[in-house]
């Protein structure tokens, strides 16, 4: 096995795609970074997260007007910074540079540049990242710009290109993630089952699903469908160590939480004592009954939730459809999805 390819974590470069995990295989993505203590989605977050253990980190992009890909999660700045206003209508360039966060220690919003300058830190490079595409961009003015960043390091197809994720909410993402990064993996996020099969099933190799909808018997379902197919299962966001417990027991391919460093205590815990893995007694049987989110009915709710949002708040407004790819398949015939 190459230098290279022995840095990359265990789904990149053992593990056959869908297979079932134990404890010590399965991952631990940084949610926004080690969110739980530090200012969300800063280089102060992703920083500890690495520290605490993380084999990966989850983050979000959106571009600005000047075409900056910057890290952020909210599509305006006023939740988390000293910002204002929408993103993608407002500069990088002497407006957005300026903002810092409200969270202590004030940290200025990183750059997707500075993000994956971090990852290619030779101390990092084992970390996955999982960036979520927010559905507000163009993404043909997002993605040909992350292109080119990635494009920029040397050895880039083989040292950084494998480690990189984009998550896809909406199916108008396809066809510009084949076109501009068709090396890059394709997960779908979301909490619709039925989004998923619909307009993803055959676009993308894994799947990013709230953790509450596979609580459900259609939620072990999928899971069963894609360890079947071969795609992986990620869920998020599971702050909860019950909650963490149940997934480690699911054997998927990454948790992502806030409290990375609560997820990999938890998870040397169990690889030292697997009997702890199960939850006991009481607890343990009436666990699925223990929260409101892991009813069928909220489960609904969410789904429409979804739809609606995608419907509504994507650059592009209107129903959902499926993207002809007919001419990307054809232009790039062995494309990794």
């Amino acid at each position: 096995m190459s230098e290279s390819a022995s840095a990359l974590p265990a789904s990149a470069s053992s593990l056959l795609p869908g297979a079932f995990r134990i404890p010590k295989e399965i991952e631990c993505w940084g949610h926004r970074g080690a969110s739980a203590h530090l200012p969300e989605n800063t280089l102060a977050s992703f920083r500890a997260a690495i520290l605490e253990g993380a084999d990966g980190i989850e983050s979000d992009v959106h571009a600005t007007s000047d075409g900056v890909v910057l890290m952020f999660h909210d599509p305006t700045l006023d939740r988390t910074t000293t910002g204002t206003g929408t993103i993608k209508t407002q500069p990088w360039e002497g407006v957005i540079e300026h903002a810092r966060t409200k969270k202590e220690p004030v940290q200025p919003i990183p750059l997707f540049a500075e993000l994956v300058a971090l990852l290619m830190e030779p101390a990092n490079l084992h970390v996955v990242l999982n960036l979520d595409c927010k559905m507000q961009n163009d993404p043909e003015r997002l993605f040909p710009e992350m292109a080119r960043i990635v494009a920029t390091y040397p050895d880039w197809e083989t040292t950084l290109a494998p480690r990189l994720i984009l998550g896809l909410w909406h199916p108008l993402f396809i066809r510009s993630a084949l076109r501009h990064l068709p090396l890059l993996t394709r997960y779908h996020i979301g909490f619709s089952l039925s989004i998923a099969r619909t307009f993803f099933w055959d676009a993308c190799s894994g799947f990013s699903i709230a953790f509450p909808v596979l609580m459900s018997s259609a939620g072990q379902t999928f899971l069963q469908e894609c360890r079947e197919a071969g795609k992986e299962i990620c869920v998020w966001t599971v702050n909860d160590p019950g909650e963490m417990r149940i997934a480690m027991g699911w054997g998927v391919q990454a948790i992502l939480t806030d409290r990375v460093g609560v997820l990999t205590g938890l998870k040397k815990e169990i690889v030292a004592h697997p009997e702890l893995l199960p939850l006991s007694g009481i607890k343990g049987s009436l666990f699925g009954w223990s929260s409101w989110r892991y009813y069928s009915l909220a489960h609904t709710w969410m789904q429409r939730t979804q739809l609606d949002v995608l419907r509504t708040m994507c650059y592009q407004p209107g129903p959902l459809k499926l993207p002809d790819l007919a001419d990307e398949v054809r232009e790039r015939p062995a494309l990794k999805t």
